[in-house]
C-alpha cells in the first residue's frame, strides 16, 4: 500500500532526514517533468512530491505559480500528470500535491481510485481544511493512500493536536507563514513549530517552504524527519532541465548524509 511505502521511505533513507523534492507535473511539459522526477530519484530523493498544476494555486509562490501556468498552457491535465506519477512511482513513493477543486470535481472516491491506480502513495491537498477532510480521508484510507495534513506556525495547539491525531503518512509542517519560495534563512520559530507537531502525532514530521540550500536542509534535519524542497527544484528545472535538477538534488542528498 502507498501509506506503507511512505513509512518505509522515512524509516530506511540512510540520511539525517528523508529528502523529498517537489516537481511540477507538466513543467515545462509532461515528458520533461517525468525526466525531472527520474533525475530526482537517481540523485538521492527518498520520496517525491508531484504537483498538479492549477490556475489558482493559493499556497504557491511565484516560481511554482509560474511553472503551473506554463504547464497548463502546454496542455497539462490531471490525467496527464497522473501518467507521470505512474512512471515515477515504480522508482520512489510519490505524493500528489493537488488542490481540492481538482479532486472533488471528480468525486473523492473516484479520484482516490485514479490516484491509487497511478501508483500514488498519498495526497496533499493544501486548501482542504482538516475539519472538511473526512470524506477524502476515508476514501484514501480504504485504498491504502495517505492523506497528508499540513500544519502552519500559526496553527493553534488545540488544532495541531487534532490534526496530528488524524495524520496519515507524515505531517507536512510549513516552516513559515506565506507562500512557497526560496528564502535566505530559516524562521526563528521553526524549532518550536516542529516540537508542537512532534508532541501531537506518531507519524513522521517533514518540513517544507523556504528550504533551498544544503546548509538549510542539514539544519531542518536536526529537527524533523523529512526535508521538502520545492521552489529551488522547480527553478532548476526551468533553467537547466533534468541535469540541473540532478545536481541540486545530489547536493541536498549529500548535505543530509554528511
Amino acid at each position: 500500500m502507498g501509506s506503507e511505502r511512505i513509512a518505509a521511505a522515512f524509516a530506511g533513507h540512510g540520511k539525517a532526514a528523508a529528502l523529498m523534492p517537489y516537481l511540477m507535473g507538466g513543467f515545462p511539459d509532461l515528458a520533461a517533468s517525468r525526466a525531472v522526477g527520474e533525475a530526482c530519484a537517481e540523485a538521492g530523493a527518498d520520496l517525491l512530491e508531484l504537483g498538479v498544476p492549477y490556475s489558482d494555486p493559493l499556497a504557491d509562490g511565484p516560481v511554482i505559480h509560474a511553472a503551473a501556468t506554463e504547464a497548463l498552457a502546454a496542455g497539462a491535465t490531471v490525467d496527464g500528470v497522473l501518467g507521470v506519477c505512474e512512471a515515477l512511482a515504480a522508482r520512489v513513493p510519490v505524493v500528489l500535491m493537488i488542490y481540492a477543486n481538482l479532486v472533488f470535481a471528480r468525486g473523492a472516491e473516484a479520484f482516490a481510485d485514479r490516484a491509487r491506480d497511478a501508483g500514488a502513495s498519498g495526497l496533499i491537498v493544501p486548501d482542504l481544511p482538516h475539519d472538511e477532510a473526512g470524506e477524502l480521508r476515508a476514501a484514501c484510507d480504504a485504498r491504502g493512500l495517505a492523506l497528508v495534513p499540513l500544519v502552519a506556525p500559526t496553527t493553534t495547539d488545540e488544532r495541531v493536536r487534532a490534526i496530528g491525531a488524524g495524520a496519515r503518512g507524515f505531517v507536512y509542517t510549513v516552516s513559515t507563514t506565506g507562500t512557497t519560495g526560496e528564502r535566505d534563512r530559516l524562521p526563528e520559530g521553526l524549532e518550536r513549530t516542529v516540537e508542537r507537531v512532534r508532541a501531537a502525532t506518531e507519524v513522521p514530521v517533514a518540513v517544507g517552504f523556504g528550504i533551498s540550500s544544503g546548509a538549510q536542509a542539514r539544519r531542518v534535519a536536526e529537527l524533523a524527519d523529512g526535508v521538502i524542497v520545492g521552489s529551488r527544484i522547480v527553478r532548476a528545472a526551468g533553467e537547466d532541465g533534468p541535469e540541473g535538477v540532478r545536481a541540486v538534488v545530489a547536493d541536498l542528498a549529500e548535505a543530509l548524509r554528511s
